[in-house]
């Protein structure tokens, strides 16, 4: 979901998830040749002008590698962060297509598909009005996407259906809202 409304941001996370691992593949091929280097050396380590030069490019490489992961250890807590704050319209998404689903126990024909309800979340999230805030963002989403969703199903329901539904909807939102 914070990919279709901040895609900048699913970038970053993917670019540093690919970051991290391949820093973590070189820093393990630096152990590896140096522990070849060890296993191959003869007479004294202290001796061996390559083995020292090999450990000296290892041990920087090391603080390079290490320094880096810590940066992406940080920048991937600001992200989940920046993420963390649009779980209130994934919460609401999960209400109403649990709603939805559940309309099925009143009559099958009322089945929706997962797909079908993306589509609506998706539009819900395209409609919403913009904010520079996140949190006006979030609400802005979530009044819509209810909305949305409300007006889509409502209309498929037969009359007598409609009452069920529309309480069924406000008790669910109700609970999850405490």
């Amino acid at each position: 979901m914070i990919g279709k409304i901040e895609k900048q941001l699913e970038e970053q996370l993917t670019e540093l998830n690919e970051s991290v691992t391949l820093n973590k593949r070189e820093l393990f091929l630096g152990e590896q040749q140096l522990l070849n280097k060890l296993a191959t050396a003869e007479g004294s380590l202290l001796d061996d002008p390559t083995l020292i030069d090999v450990l000296a490019e290892i041990k920087a490489k090391s603080k390079e590698v290490t320094d880096k992961l810590l940066s992406a250890e940080v920048k991937t807590i600001e992200i989940n962060e920046k993420r963390e704050k649009y779980r209130p319209v994934a919460a609401r998404g999960a209400v109403l297509y649990f709603c939805i689903v559940e309309m099925t126990l009143i009559n099958w024909m009322y089945n929706t598909s997962l797909y079908q309800f993306l589509d609506l979340f998706h539009y819900g999230i395209d409609k919403a009005p913009k904010s520079q805030r996140v949190e006006e963002r979030v609400d802005h989403i979530i009044q819509t996407l209810t909305y949305k969703v409300y007006r889509y199903i409502n209309r498929g329901l037969f009359e007598a259906d409609k009452v069920t539904f529309k309480m069924m909807m406000c008790l669910k939102i109700m609970i999850k809202a405490g």
